[in-house]
């Protein structure tokens, strides 16, 4: 996901060590047995490494590695897909690739100093009950008042909601779609925890009653470019941690299925497994390829970035819950059970088809782009 280099390499190599220590699957586990978060120290250690900056210039203390700051983060997002992390790369990242592109980013620097430095928990509210990704369309109310403007209304499906101490939210005020910055513990916010089906990914809903607010985030004309911006990081990040999901799913069964006997014969020596495993890994260099051309595009601002994030995440989407529910039906009667880590995987690819757009909305959105503007070349 991210151009080659001694520097980059170090870099990803330092990261996966600290996931291989403090991302373990057997540690995914306990925190689902325990019932709690992962703890701030693990996201503070995370950040000292250099992934919360990665889409913030050096005067902010933020800086990428490779010279292309996306690029640098999808390869992190991938490296996370192996062990299946925890913690809120995702969301703090989005809420990052906002501020810095808001033409008042100059207000948030020490809000953006403390993200980087992971003093500080960030996450963007844009989802709400009841209904599709569709960012650009809230609800949510922003009503203007002397004192700046009041918020009401409800956010659902928030990343880390709970542990986050800042909010970047999508609301709904008489010149259109805008973004506001609140603290987590502002009057009026109450936030409930939402239980989903992954193991250590935490969400919540959270309700907006009055909460007075101060000036938006960015001016009313890059409102929308900021939330389209955010949306296309947003979807990057989770294609790239979803191929390496499939990655290590795919090497799991193939090397199952040259240690498993069956009639005398290594599993993985019949046809009929050779035809399966083959098709799989065409859908994941598929689906990798799809993931960096996505990346590349988002990464340099193209004019068609969406029109690929949405070829991306709809690719993703159709194929990799297959591919996982595949893996499990070779590894026979033990991929169905608790102690095998396969459901683990399958937990987190079943979540991202369906946040951020389902395959069907990116469909759409895809018909909507080649009818307007003509298929990409």
């Amino acid at each position: 996901m991210t151009p080659s280099s001694s520097e980059t390499e170090l870099f990803l190599s330092t990261a996966r060590a600290f996931l291989d220590q403090h991302a373990t699957l057997v540690q995914q586990r306990a925190l689902h047995a325990e019932d709690r978060p992962v703890g701030p120290k693990w996201w503070k250690q995370a950040a000292e490494l250099g992934w919360a900056g990665l889409l913030v210039a050096e005067e902010l203390g933020g800086g990428s590695v490779s010279g292309s700051g996306l690029h640098d983060l999808a390869a992190i997002a991938e490296l996370t897909g192996h062990t299946i992390a925890p913690g809120p790369l995702h969301p703090v990242s989005t809420v990052l690739a906002g501020l810095v592109d808001a033409d008042n980013h100059a207000d948030h620097a020490g809000t953006i100093r403390a993200l980087v430095s992971g003093d500080s928990v960030a996450t963007w509210a844009v989802d709400e009950p009841g209904r599709g990704f569709d960012p650009s369309k809230p609800t949510l109310t922003a009503t203007a008042t002397a004192a700046g403007y009041r918020l009401d209304g409800v956010k659902d499906r928030v990343e880390a909601g709970a542990e986050a101490d800042l909010l970047l939210v999508t609301a709904r005020a008489e010149d259109g779609v805008r973004q506001f910055l609140v603290r987590a513990d502002t009057p009026g916010v109450t936030i409930r925890p939402q239980r989903c089906v992954d193991l250590v990914k935490r969400y919540a809903r959270i309700e907006f009653d009055g909460v007075s607010v101060e000036a938006p985030v960015g001016s009313h004309a890059d409102a929308r470019a900021l939330i389209d911006r955010q949306s296309q990081v947003a979807i990057v990040l989770q294609c790239a941690e979803t191929v390496g999901v499939l990655d290590t799913v795919l090497a799991l069964t193939i090397d199952w299925s040259r240690d498993r006997y069956s009639f005398g014969r290594p599993l993985g020596s019949y046809q009929a497994i050779k035809h399966r495993l083959a098709d799989m890994t065409m859908w994941l260099h598929a689906g990798r390829g799809i993931t960096a051309r996505a990346v590349q595009r988002v990464a340099t601002r193209a004019a068609d970035a969406a029109l690929w994030v949405s070829a991306a995440k709809s690719y993703l989407g159709e194929h990799a819950g297959p591919l996982v529910q595949d893996c499990v039906q070779l590894h026979g009667g033990i991929g169905v059970t608790w102690e095998h880590d396969l459901h683990l995987f399958l937990r987190r690819i079943t979540l991202y088809r369906g946040l951020f757009g389902t395959p069907t909305e990116h469909h759409q959105a895809i018909y909507r782009h080649v009818r307007n503007q003509g298929p990409a070349a």
